[in-house]
């Protein structure tokens, strides 16, 4: 089920390569400052590991997936890793990491204030923070495996409550990159005409989360059949860091303590 759903990018399905490599931006986009001891909350199946790994003196990793715990640490021994849903983080003490991250999790997540409260806790001081979220101007259907999503202001209002010093960007793509999302989005409003009372809103998440894998998997596979060459050939160089604006697909947001 794990390399199944849509929620959790593979690096492994083709057709997930336009959002594999969104995600992998942000490693890539950290792993010039990557330091000391360092957390990652939410690792997933860990693909960007190896971008960071050769930086730092001890890196820890926490997920709700033994699975991917497992897999981790086989193919990483020195990797300290702790099985947990997050927050709070109670095997973890105060002043502990330089660098915090956490990509593409805050809006899974009830108690985001909480989340972002322990994540200063643990933080050494001047220790940096990265968190990743998609910007919800581009959400096109509900996504019912996220609690929360979040526009530029309402991820400020969130930080600013516990963190002072705190910068928000966006990751986006380019002309290949839209191409690919405007199929995808035109292939969903096809979908949804079929919603007319717009019952995903309606219905609790639970019962949307099964619906929501199938079409979105069978959705991902079709644009992959119709174009794979445009799929194929989305690397890490078709997005890039930018201010925010319009076009912004994730908030790249920078917390110091």
């Amino acid at each position: 089920m794990l390399s199944f759903s849509t929620e959790i990018t593979s690096s492994k399905i083709t057709s997930d390569n336009p959002l594999f490599q969104r995600t992998l931006k942000a490693y890539l986009l950290i792993s010039k400052h990557i330091n000391g001891d360092v957390l990652e909350i939410g690792c997933g199946e860990g693909y960007g590991l190896d971008l960071i790994l050769e930086q730092t003196n001890s890196l820890t990793v926490i997920d709700k997936s033994k699975h991917v715990l497992h897999t981790i640490k086989k193919k990483y021994p020195k990797i300290t890793t702790i099985h947990q849903k997050a927050p709070p983080l109670t095997h973890l003490e105060d002043n502990t990491f330089d660098v915090v991250f956490s990509f593409q999790v805050i809006e899974h997540i009830k108690e985001a204030d909480l989340l972002i409260k322990e994540i200063h806790r643990v933080l050494k001081p001047n220790g940096k923070a990265y968190i990743t979220t998609p910007n919800s101007k581009k959400t096109i259907a509900r996504n019912p495996w996220h609690y929360k999503e979040y526009n530029y202001t309402e991820i400020s209002k969130l930080i600013e409550k516990t963190f002072k010093n705190y910068s928000i960007k966006g990751i986006q793509g380019n002309t290949k990159t839209d191409a690919y999302y405007l199929k995808n989005k035109q292939s969903v409003e096809r979908f949804l005409k079929f919603d007319l009372f717009k019952i995903q809103y309606k219905i609790p998440a639970i019962y949307l989360k099964l619906p929501y894998e199938i079409a979105n998997r069978i959705n991902r596979n079709k644009l992959f059949k119709q174009n794979n060459i445009l799929v194929n050939s989305i690397t890490l160089k078709d997005y890039t860091l930018e201010n925010y604006s319009p076009d912004t697909l994730d908030f790249f947001c920078t917390l110091t303590k």
